[in-house]
């Protein structure tokens, strides 16, 4: 392998000993060879880190690193500063991608020069399977095209919610000029939606983007999964990543990415609020003072009185933005007995 291969794969790893050999196998299999693969072992207690080490050893493109745990960003950090490839993909460790996939989007890099090459995914769910795109029409897109046509719609596509582009970085190749000063500046604290403010930032910065519009990525949710465990810390988390996106985004220059952030925000807040007020509803002083203290968040106050409540689907959504929005603290312990999701 080159010392500069025109893609580095980055593989984040922690305690999933279950699935990390499908993953590799996956990415071995591509029928592709300009790419290396670095493995960031984030202080895994299973046998996760034996695995990397195994196939680090069998194969001369791979390194594993071994870390203490610091969590996934720490984790993709560290691979991005020990990549050398001009192109960056990450692949978390319990999904698994197409055998064509590095081939096809590091192809349309070569021919198109595109900043961010960007594909659908299938999301492999307990019960079903599903084919996830974006509205965009295959093909390249030039900065006034992207002005123009995606940057409009790229976080809101009008309905809630849905993404106009998902924030997901494993879907996308970025160019590692583009990517490297919004990964390396983004806070550790974010456990969940950490990718948004990285994706939708390099979105604005890029020159060109290039939509493959097939599905190479195969997204497998499991029940054990970081993002299914949610306490009163993701209020916190919130905070940080909107202020995140206010520190990656310059809104003066795109105002239309303000108003997508206010659905976003109002979005997330309620997908937050009702697991975790839910698990402290018995303990009301605990529950007003602290939705109290969410409804007083200058981002999430903004973002309510931004959002018409007709703009919000379902009724019980439209009586929790209604709550937040007039900090009505019983009303809304009261209508989390009906225990709807957002």
């Amino acid at each position: 392998m080159c010392d500069h291969p025109l893609l580095s794969v980055i593989v984040p790893v922690y305690n999933t000993e279950k699935y990390v050999s499908r993953c590799l196998d996956s990415i071995l299999a591509q029928d592709f060879t300009d790419y290396e693969l670095i493995l960031v072992d984030d202080g895994s207690t299973d046998g996760s880190g034996a695995i990397c080490d195994r196939y680090a050893a069998a194969h001369s493109h791979i390194r594993c690193l071994h870390q203490p745990n610091g969590g996934h960003t720490c984790a993709r950090q560290n691979g991005f500063r020990a990549s050398r490839g001009e192109y960056i993909a990450f692949v978390d460790s319990d999904d698994r991608i197409a055998p064509d996939m590095y081939r096809r989007m590091c192809g349309a890099a070569r021919q198109t020069g595109a900043d961010i090459i960007h594909c659908d995914y299938t999301a492999v769910m307990p019960h079903q399977t599903k084919v996830c795109g974006t509205p965009f029409s295959p093909g390249l897109y030039d900065k006034t095209q992207l002005i123009d046509k995606v940057y409009p719609n790229m976080i809101y596509f009008g309905t809630y919610f849905v993404f106009g582009i998902a924030p997901n970085l494993w879907n996308k190749l970025f160019r590692r000029k583009i990517l490297e000063s919004y990964l390396l500046r983004l806070p550790h604290d974010i456990i969940v939606g950490e990718d948004g403010p990285i994706t939708y930032a390099c979105m604005l910065e890029a020159s060109s983007v290039y939509f493959c519009g097939e599905a190479f990525y195969y997204y497998h949710s499991n029940t054990d999964s970081v993002s299914h465990h949610i306490d009163v810390s993701r209020l916190a988390e919130n905070h940080i990543m909107f202020d995140t996106y206010r520190q990656f985004i310059d809104t003066d220059a795109y105002p239309c990415v303000q108003k997508q952030l206010h659905y976003f925000y109002v979005y997330q807040s309620l997908l937050t609020f009702l697991p975790v007020f839910l698990s402290i509803r018995p303990e009301y002083a605990r529950f007003r003072t602290l939705f109290l203290a969410e409804c007083d968040n200058p981002y999430i106050r903004a973002s309510f009185r931004a959002v018409p409540l007709r703009d919000i689907t379902g009724l019980h959504n439209k009586l929790y933005a209604f709550c937040v929005r007039h900090r009505l603290s019983l009303l809304f312990r009261l209508l989390l007995r009906g225990r709807p999701s957002a």
